[in-house]
């Protein structure tokens, strides 16, 4: 063998033996990962116009039959059975979102979720928002479309802080002068006081704090945020609309709880509206306004996201949802 074949046999030997340990690893079997069983983190973002809208989750809650008024359950359990949803002893299910708006001077968030005042499978709002990137401390205003304790509990911590502690909390006045009276909630039945102590808890800190305020109708409390009536459900409900032109979104109260019947028939109530037919004509002044007007929609109590347009049908309206895409290719 020549010197030359030599060097060659001696220096691929040595390439073996150096990378036989990475070549054996490489087809050593290898432990499966089990992965976490749990979804992602409820948020999901929007681009509109100049404005970054993010959805928050909350949480599911199920709302009990005997509160809705207007279809027989016959009728109702043929519709969600016709639409693939559950129901089940414990109600229909819904959901609870909050909005987020980043404008050029600030972080708003609109409605804030039941923190622990409604259950335990509510209450996720402000770990949602630390996903999205978001620090409660961020937050400069919170605008609330009405007290109840599925939209306002959120506000303050369990020990009775406030969450977002450079926030001030906006409240529609009449709303305020409603589930804030000591003097009406005295005149309520006990399971209805228990809405009057949760918007006490909730604002309470805020008002310690000089963090607190109210506004009257028509009066525009956030730079770029305009108010819309929505009396009925409760008595001073208000929705925000936010955007220009094309590029607009009314984050609205609860004008609805259940899409899948009452877009169909705007004319089914829920027992929790302090004024049903009052609500009843809320809804379908929304509803005419958001679908003529193109506007989207971003609902406290349609499935996550919430954010999609309503669109007029021969009888009644239907929910057209979000698309899930890149904030690049909005």
């Amino acid at each position: 063998m020549t010197l030359n074949k030599t060097m060659k046999t001696l220096i691929a030997t040595a390439m073996i033996a150096t990378f036989s340990p990475v070549l054996h690893a490489e087809t050593t079997e290898q432990p499966v990962v089990k992965q976490a069983e749990q979804q992602v983190a409820g948020f999901y973002r929007m681009k509109l116009g100049d404005l970054l809208v993010t959805a928050l989750y909350d949480g599911p809650v199920n709302v009990p039959h005997k509160w809705i008024h207007g279809i027989s359950g016959e009728e109702m359990q043929d519709v969600f059975d016709k639409m693939f949803l559950p129901r089940t002893s414990d109600g229909i299910q819904t959901a609870v979102n909050a909005f987020l708006i980043k404008q050029s001077s600030g972080y708003t968030l609109i409605d804030a979720g039941a923190a622990k005042c409604y259950g335990d499978t509510l209450g996720h709002i402000t770990e949602n928002l630390k996903a999205s990137g978001v620090q409660p401390e961020d937050v400069k205003n919170i605008v609330v479309t009405h007290l109840h304790s599925d939209h306002a509990c959120g506000v303050a911590t369990t020990d009775g802080k406030m969450a977002f502690p450079n926030a001030t909390l906006y409240a529609p006045k009449k709303d305020a002068d409603f589930w804030l009276s000591e003097e009406i909630a005295a005149k309520q039945p006990k399971e209805v006081q228990i809405f009057f102590d949760s918007a006490r808890q909730a604002v309470t800190p805020y008002q310690a704090a000089g963090q607190f305020k109210t506004f009257n109708e028509g009066e525009n409390p956030i730079e770029g945020i305009e108010t819309v009536q929505e009396f009925g459900h409760s008595p001073g409900m208000t929705g925000y609309l936010v955007g220009t032109g094309e590029n607009r979104l009314l984050v609205w109260g609860d004008i609805i709880h259940s899409h899948t019947i009452q877009l169909k028939n705007p004319d089914i109530s829920m027992e929790v509206d302090s004024d049903e037919k009052a609500a009843i004509t809320t809804r379908k002044r929304i509803l005419k306004l958001v679908s003529e007007g193109k506007l989207w929609v971003g609902a406290a109590h349609i499935p996550f996201p919430g954010i999609g347009h309503v669109v007029k049908e021969e009888k009644g309206y239907s929910w057209v949802p979000t698309q899930y895409l890149p904030l690049e290719n909005q």
